[in-house]
């Protein structure tokens, strides 16, 4: 007797419209104020490995290329949008700058 093994069928794939991304807690008063400046197209190639959620004005991603890393605020007004971004570091300096920024510790 041989038996046909069937692979197990996947449950289904829902969507819900309560889902968010991370979002960025309340500024503390003591915050430290980071030092925004226009984007110069400086890297080919842009890998952002993490970003704010989408339901807000304001999004920020973090950002890899070229062996550095840097953090990108996206301010979404009418007409359009600001782009501004802190200066490029090493891999580990922006990862710290990340969290501090998710924590509401540095704007």
């Amino acid at each position: 007797m041989t038996l046909k093994l069937q692979p197990p069928t996947p449950p289904p794939v829902t969507v819900s419209n309560e889902f968010h991304g991370l979002h960025v807690s309340a500024r503390r008063a003591d915050a430290v104020r980071l030092d925004w400046s226009t984007p110069v197209p400086r890297f080919g190639r842009v890998r952002v490995v993490g970003h704010t959620c989408e339901c807000k004005a304001r999004v920020y991603e973090l950002c890899t290329s070229g062996g550095l890393a840097w953090v990108r605020r996206i301010d979404r007004h009418s007409p359009g949008e600001t782009v501004r971004v802190t200066h490029p570091c090493r891999v580990g300096e922006a990862g710290e700058l990340w969290a501090l920024i998710l924590a509401g510790e540095a704007r």
